[in-house]
């Protein structure tokens, strides 16, 4: 195959700006949320200036997008072709238990949980759109009297559910996401309780506890989970699953797959084996 001139300096291009220590760490974070400069600088222990630098190389470079909600700035991993598949597949190189990683991660998720309310970010996005027209596609005739929604990372799903069942709850996994959750409900207009999780980004027992019920639709959004842990929120999941209830699963794809495993699964086959193992049949699975 020949490679163009101008997709080899493209290639360069963003082999450049992906090709550094920091720069790499940024776009992994980016990859998991919409962030401010603060969060990420908070995330990565380094001053607002120079993450802004980095930023500014990874989003001249097309690598990263600039949002603006209100006074705010947030970054987000492009989702215009072919840049997002270069980025998908050169994170999914990475191992995202690495120590590093797993400390961004854990500066990340203690600076968020104390923002105060005016600086969260909405998440409403034509991704968010699309998969709620999705759910709305893939939902029974008869409206579900009851919904959980675990995780608010689309904050449309949510909406999608509030507004089919009679009763929603929804349980959030940090205390920014639930306000950021309760404030878009109440901007929009629809009813729904949210809880704060119990325990990281899982489904734990308690959570079903305080939830007090069992539902006739779930909605597991973006879970990042390993395939133990996700076997493990499945089986929670069903057990607050009323008999004849649905269950939705949205995850990016790169998240499914795990290349340190000795044994090769394609992602959506395990996803299926792993249903199939939590006593649930897979009616419909697709890439949106």
């Amino acid at each position: 195959m020949t490679v163009s001139t101008h997709s080899a300096a493209r290639l360069l291009t963003w082999l450049r700006a992906a090709g550094e220590h920091t720069r790499l760490r940024l776009l992994a974070l980016c990859s998991e949320r919409d962030l401010s400069v603060s969060d990420l600088a908070m995330a990565v222990a380094q001053s607002e200036p120079r993450v802004s630098r980095h930023l500014k190389i990874l989003c001249d470079a097309g690598l990263l997008v600039r949002l603006r909600q209100g006074q705010w700035v947030h970054y987000r991993v492009t989702q215009e072709q072919p840049q997002v598949d270069f980025v998908q597949g050169l994170l999914a190189q990475l191992d995202r238990n690495d120590p590093e990683l797993v400390r961004d991660r854990g500066r990340l998720v203690a600076a968020v949980s104390t923002s105060a309310p005016d600086q969260l970010p909405a998440s409403e996005s034509r991704l968010g759109r699309a998969l709620r027209s999705f759910l709305e596609a893939s939902g029974s005739r008869t409206p579900p009297a009851s919904a959980l929604v675990v995780g608010v990372d689309h904050l449309e799903l949510l909406e999608a559910a509030a507004r089919a069942a009679g009763r929603c709850t929804a349980i959030a996994h940090s205390r920014r996401a639930a306000q950021a959750a309760r404030s878009y409900a109440e901007r929009e207009g629809f009813s729904c309780t949210v809880l704060l999780a119990a325990c990281g980004e899982a489904l734990s027992s308690r959570d079903l506890e305080r939830a007090g019920e069992t539902f006739d639709a779930i909605v597991l959004d973006r879970f990042r989970a390993s395939t133990g842990a996700l076997a493990t929120m499945l089986s929670t999941a069903k057990r607050a699953l009323a008999p004849g209830g649905r269950l939705w699963l949205f995850e990016r794809y790169e998240s499914l797959e795990s290349p340190r495993e000795r044994v090769v699964e394609h992602p959506i086959a395990r996803v299926r084996r792993l249903l199939i193992e939590a006593g649930r049949a897979c009616a419909r699975m697709s890439p949106i």
